[in-house]
């Protein structure tokens, strides 16, 4: 049967591998996969009479499509946990992971993994995606989170207990948690997830039943991440044989140098908080949020540098699904912060977002970079991401999208649409109080008068947007 080629020529490669870009740099691609790539490489060594599609890279920057291995497809851009576990039913979840996963795409982001989210909606959506019947990102995807009543998703006060729809489900035993990954590996889903305290302020699973299930997974030929913002946790984590590791905010020596003994990947997800603490005061974020998100940045900045230097790889990851961090929009910002608060290169960060994803897809040595035998998953840049990175945040700038060596054709103005999930009830973001209303205090903004029952941080608790709300439920506080 005769090939079809893909010729991209005389562009820029930055490879994905951490290497020095090479300007007029051809790839060409045979049946999905690279072919051949260096500056001798022409149309001619295409066979006559076989298909080529040519695309003239002359002034751009050709480089593997970007991998986030911390992606929520069944979040619907939802402003409260409520609005993702509650308010819109398993079939619009679904059909509406699908319309956003187009979205995802088209913004480079060739390959995503989905560490938790509603049912097992991203194994289906994965399926589709594989199959072509839905476009977007190849996939990978755990099913709910695995939680205890202390960690991430027991949001929930007990009189409500924990609903179906919640992307988290709470066992306080072990044998109940063994059967819940043997259900889940049943069901389809790539990897466990596990979600550990919600601010890393303590260890929610014991070192021991992180290690019989990470063991278990392992067995049943699956991969197993956590949530771990603390130190102890992280530690644990290692020894248990995480495959790869979620946040690591803060990291004492002794355990960022377990962490680059194990070569054990992190995955720090910065983009969610930075999203918060520096633009959320343009859409309604709450001041302590936003303070809080800044604080927990500020404490990252000393972890990860650390763990940069000691020589732990680190991975891109977004916390995409959010309001905060819609589909589509912010993935390649998470390598801008990568530069500022661990200190990676550009050509690391590039790494991070590509080559280094590729165990999180299940395709290690199989995806993420441009080389010979490789995946044909590609972008092509109007700029140069390696002088600067922000480039790659510009829609515009995208300019072709290769899936599996093939060009990707976008409707732009069907993904210019927004489709969340359905809005939860809000009267506020803040008290009506008589302070607020006499200017005694400068309301929403600063909160400088706490009101009874009001959650405020501290500089030892800062906090994400999805644990904030979870502690906000429990002591009945607003948002």
């Amino acid at each position: 049967m005769p090939s079809t080629w893909l010729l991209i020529a005389h562009g820029t490669v930055v490879d994905g591998a951490g290497n020095p870009p090479v300007p007029n740099s051809s790839v060409l691609v045979r049946d999905g996969l690279i072919h051949a790539v260096g500056a001798d490489v022409t149309r001619e060594q295409v066979p006559r009479g076989e298909t080529l599609r040519e695309i003239d890279a002359t002034g751009r920057t050709v480089m593997p499509g970007l991998i986030d291995a911390h992606c929520h497809m069944t979040y619907g851009e939802s402003r409260s946990e409520e609005e993702i576990d509650l308010y819109t039913s398993p079939e619009s979840r679904t059909l509406k992971a699908a319309f956003h996963a187009q979205k995802v795409l088209r913004a480079g982001v060739t390959g995503i993994s989905q560490p938790g989210g509603s049912y097992y909606i991203g194994v289906a959506l994965r399926d589709a995606i594989r199959d072509g019947i839905v476009q977007g990102p190849r996939m990978t995807s755990a099913g709910r989170y695995l939680s205890t009543s202390n960690g991430l998703t027991d949001w929930y006060p007990d009189s409500v207990g924990v609903p179906e729809g919640s992307i988290g489900i709470v066992h306080n035993r072990l044998d109940d948690m063994i059967d819940e990954v043997r259900h889940q590996v049943k069901n389809g889903v790539d990897l466990i997830k596990l979600a550990d305290s919600p601010y890393g302020d303590f260890q929610a699973f014991t070192t021991h039943e992180m290690t019989v299930l990470a063991d278990l997974a392992h067995q049943l030929g699956k991969k197993i991440t956590i949530h771990a913002r603390g130190s102890a946790e992280v530690d644990a984590a290692v020894t248990a044989g995480m495959d790869w590791i979620m946040h690591g905010n803060i990291l004492s020596d002794e355990t960022v140098a377990h962490l680059a003994e194990s070569g054990t990947p992190l995955v720090p997800t910065l983009l969610l908080l930075a999203n918060a603490g520096d633009w959320g005061h343009l859409v309604g974020a709450p001041a302590p949020l936003r303070d809080g998100m800044k604080r927990m940045l500020e404490k990252s900045a000393d972890a990860l540098h650390r763990a940069h230097a000691a020589g732990v790889p680190m991975v891109l990851g977004t916390d995409s699904g959010f309001s905060l961090s819609p589909y589509g929009v912010w993935h390649a910002r998470e390598l801008e912060l990568l530069m500022r608060y661990a200190g990676l290169t550009a050509l690391e960060a590039i790494q991070a977002g590509t080559g280094n994803g590729a165990l999180m897809l299940g395709l290690e040595g199989r995806i993420g970079t441009v080389a010979p035998g490789m995946i044909a998953d590609l972008i092509v840049v109007n700029g140069d991401p390696v002088a600067d990175i922000t480039v790659l945040q510009r829609r515009e700038a995208i300019e072709t999208v290769v899936q599996d060596g093939r060009v990707v054709e976008f409707d732009e103005d069907a993904i210019a649409r927004s489709w969340p999930h359905e809005r939860g009830i809000g009267y506020s973001v803040t008290d009506l109080t008589y302070d607020v209303v006499h200017g005694l205090g400068n309301g929403a903004d600063t909160r400088d008068l706490a009101t009874p029952g009001e959650f405020r941080f501290d500089d030892e608790r800062a906090a994400d947007l999805v644990s904030d709300m979870g502690r906000r439920e429990r002591s009945a506080g607003t948002f």
